[in-house]
């Protein structure tokens, strides 16, 4: 990196906010006008379990992150590529497990109008996060990201 490029990803938002905002957007339309997007009993079914494995893959991020010493906020610098723990399987464990609590929740509830917006919320955080903090690691670490990159999927 040279002296004039930010020492961070340079997101356009804190990831937690890009999903909480449309979810409760979309929570607060189901108040006003409820539109169910499936039977009851197999939104059930299918929302507790992704909210708990979003729940689960959430903590392993945190916990990976943590002992790895690196910061959970994409603003501050990271350093080091870590691809052990959830990061064997995705470039982005915290991402994909914010999506999938926040689909087990519009499940849960059993609601359309935040799962309208999911598509958008995945665009913005591709865009505005991930690319961002993608062009930050390989400037950071180069080859060494540039081969996790190769091997490890975006998403899942």
């Amino acid at each position: 990196m040279n002296d004039t490029e930010p020492d961070n990803a340079g997101v356009i938002a804190p990831p937690p906010l890009i999903y909480l905002g449309p979810l409760l957007l979309g929570l607060l339309l189901h108040r006003a006008r409820p539109t169910a997007f499936l039977p009851r009993r197999i939104a059930s079914l299918l929302g507790w379990p992704l909210l708990a494995c979003g729940i689960g893959v959430n903590l392993w991020f945190v916990v990976t992150m943590r002992r790895a010493h690196t910061p959970l906020n994409p603003r501050k610098p990271v350093r080091r590529v870590i691809t052990w723990g959830p990061f064997r399987f995705s470039r982005n464990p915290g991402y994909t497990s914010l999506a999938m609590i926040y689909a087990g929740i519009a499940s849960v509830v059993n609601t359309l109008w935040p799962l309208l917006f999911l598509p958008a919320v995945l665009a913005v955080i591709r865009r505005g996060v991930i690319e961002r903090e993608e062009r930050y690691l390989e400037r950071a670490f180069g080859a060494e990201y540039g081969q996790y990159k190769a091997r490890v999927r975006r998403w899942i």
